[in-house]
């Protein structure tokens, strides 16, 4: 089940992280989010238990062991901590009880395949605790578990070594038998008491022991009195231990000498049981149990005719029987022994207790309908009637009924919950694409206030470089052209621009057409926007070689023009915002860019003084006429003179270069 392998995910993000647990999950091809109540295929656990080994580099029994510590906490976390406490009042009365606990929660987890615990008392206190499973390899869980029980529940500690592992014979299923022994020893110390503190607690007063006579006078009319009045008071002290917190003891059972019951009322008293002999020959059986299966109206035929053995999974002999009897039995009616009439019903299963009749040499199967819910019980064609009133089955089908409703209510939420999850997840991985394209057309800070719904005032910035570049003989190529061959060539060479902003840490403005558009020192202030957007065109320059003229197959050629000064800046448009620059600064840019050189970088006076002490190789152009600005003395810029190519266009550099 889902709540098996939400476990496993919880100790690994609990214990190692969340990166450990994607880790594993992908390693194993499992899914993130387990349901509870969901039946999941054995090899996701055993891939997952695999995975955590390789990757934590660890033995499978340290990671079992570790799991089994850990899923006892979890069970706990879970709410089944007050039925885990109450099985028992020792590790041995709770072993003994496991089985029947997996029983009843088989009621809620009904495709559920526990494994069985039988345990033997050894006559030094120690215990053999057998482990049955379907699942092979998986015996070291168990160490984890009961040792966890037993430092929790019972305060001790234990060892426990597998001194036998075989494949059962006598077993029909859960073939795996793993004998562990179990020693246990106290995990605290009592303190020593002294000879006067000892003796003050055995001595009793002479009228506690008198009262205590008269208690046993009242309830049995008489008192027996030993000779010796030392060996009376012995006796006395034998019997009560008054105000000390001790039980009486040496009270046996009394049984009449003969029953006061008849055969009738018994069977009918008891409708749901089965008395049979060393041969499974069928002695007895319950009224309810005859009409529902008819054929065990013939005393004398074998029970294994009718039925074979559910639970535990072993072969259907006397043998059997005894050596599992302290477990839960179920027993499914055989559909080939039903009449033709009651074949097409759902075979009817018992869950009961068997008890060993030394005297008689026969098993009393004491046993009620193993039924889930009224569906259950009206697809069987029977009523509540048919249990008897004292038989708890009655509550017990009623309850969960009810519990079922809630389980499914329950299983829907956590379906929903799932839903939401994942679409939770998807709205992020959507938000995270609409932010990275708003970010793209806007500076962050800027989307960001507008996101918020803020208004973003335009701002003065006192110094940045612009960068303006188009492609050479654009127009005549358009003409030559199919469009889609411009869009593909712009697209490829607008790519590599692109890329570059981000090396360079520039910001692109716009495109319209061919002309690319970039600044640096805004939206940021930086004191080196003029060496950026300089490296930038450089890495332009080199970039353009890669892109192919589709009229004559040859790199493309561009023109690009920097110059520095002020600008204002600011969100222009509500439809399709755009972050524009205005002021004479962009006019002069363009100037440089249209009146410069195909393949050159054309730089104003002020983009020359801004670069004229850095590391770049620059040359006069001469004086030249610009439109609207008049006469300006320009310069090319050559390249830098302490950058490599590759780190101009952002490679990766090998240590030999």
């Amino acid at each position: 089940y889902g709540f098996i392998n939400t476990c496993l995910k919880s100790l690994v993000t609990e214990k190692f992280g969340e990166e450990i647990w994607e880790a594993l999950r992908t390693q194993a091809g499992a899914q993130d989010t387990f349901m509870t109540f969901e039946v999941y295929k054995d090899d996701i656990t055993m891939r997952l238990v695999e995975e955590a080994c390789r990757l934590l580099d660890v033995t499978p029994d340290v990671v079992l062991r570790q799991f089994g510590e850990y899923f006892f906490e979890f069970c706990k976390r879970s709410g089944y901590d007050h039925m885990l406490r109450t099985l028992g009042g020792n590790l041995y009365e709770f072993i003994e009880n496991l089985d029947a606990l997996h029983n009843y929660l088989s009621l809620s987890y009904q495709e559920m395949n526990a494994p069985s615990f039988r345990v033997e008392k050894n006559e030094d206190g120690s215990m053999y605790l057998h482990y049955y499973s379907d699942r092979k390899g998986l015996c070291h869980i168990v160490p984890g578990i009961i040792g966890a029980v037993a430092i929790d529940f019972f305060n001790s500690e234990i060892s426990m070594e597998i001194v036998n592992q075989m494949e059962e014979e006598e077993r029909t299923g859960k073939k795996e038998h793993v004998v562990f022994l179990v020693i246990e020893k106290p995990a605290f110390s009592y303190k020593r008491r002294t000879n006067s503190q000892r003796q003050s607690e055995q001595q009793l007063k002479k009228e506690d022991l008198e009262k205590a006579m008269n208690k046993i006078r009242d309830r049995t009319g008489h008192v027996s009195v030993c000779p010796s009045k030392k060996n009376h008071w012995e006796t006395v002290r034998g019997i009560v231990q008054l105000g000390k917190g001790k039980l009486l003891r040496g009270f046996e059972a009394v049984y009449p000498e003969t029953m006061w019951i008849d055969i009738k009322t018994f069977c009918n008293a008891f409708p749901f049981h089965i008395v049979f002999d060393e041969e499974l020959r069928v002695k007895q059986a319950g009224v309810t149990i005859q009409k529902i299966v008819p054929g065990l109206q013939t005393m004398g035929i074998e029970l294994d005719q009718y039925f074979i053995i559910v639970h535990p999974e072993v072969t259907f002999t006397i043998l059997s029987v005894r050596k599992f009897i302290n477990s839960h039995f179920v027993l499914r009616t055989k559909k080939v022994m039903m009449p033709e009439s009651w074949k097409h019903r759902p075979m009817l299963e018992l869950r009961g207790q068997m008890l060993w009749m030394e005297s008689l040499r026969c098993m009393l199967y004491l046993c009620s309908p193993l039924l889930r819910s009224l569906q259950e019980l009206e697809e069987r064609h029977m009523h509540i009637s048919d249990i008897a009133p004292h038989d708890v089955t009655r509550d017990l089908i009623l309850l969960n009924q009810q519990r079922l409703a809630e389980m499914e209510l329950s299983n829907q939420l956590e379906r929903k919950k799932e839903e939401l999850r994942i679409l939770s997840k998807h709205l992020e991985e959507e938000k995270k694409k609409t932010e990275a394209l708003l970010y793209a057309m806007l500076p962050k800070h800027v989307a960001n206030q507008l996101k918020e719904g803020k208004r973003v005032e335009a701002g003065e910035f006192k110094e940045c470089t612009i960068l303006f570049s188009d492609v050479v003989t654009f127009t005549n190529i358009c003409a030559q052209c199919e469009p889609i061959q411009i869009v593909f060539m712009l697209n490829s060479m607008y790519l590599r621009f692109d890329r570059l902003t981000t090396v360079h840490d520039v910001y692109k403005v716009e495109t319209i057409g061919d002309a690319y558009m970039v600044v640096g020192g805004v939206p940021v202030p930086v004191l080196t926007h003029a060496e950026r957007v300089a490296n930038f065109a450089l890495g332009m320059i080199i970039a353009v070689k890669e892109v192919k003229n589709p009229v004559t197959g040859n790199p493309i050629q561009i023109r690009v023009g920097l110059h520095r000064g002020p600008v204002l800046a600011g969100v222009v448009g509500e439809k399709m915002p755009r972050y524009c620059l205005f002021g004479d600064t962009v006019n002069t840019a363009s100037r440089m860019e249209s009146h410069g050189v195909p393949n050159k970088i054309h730089l104003s006076p002020s983009a020359y003084q801004a670069l004229a002490d850095k590391d770049f190789e620059m040359i006069g152009r001469g004086e030249i006429e610009v439109k609207g600005k008049g006469k300006m003395f320009t310069y090319f810029l050559i390249r830098n003179l302490t950058a490599t190519e590759n780190e101009i266009m952002g490679r990766p550099t090998r240590e030999s270069d």
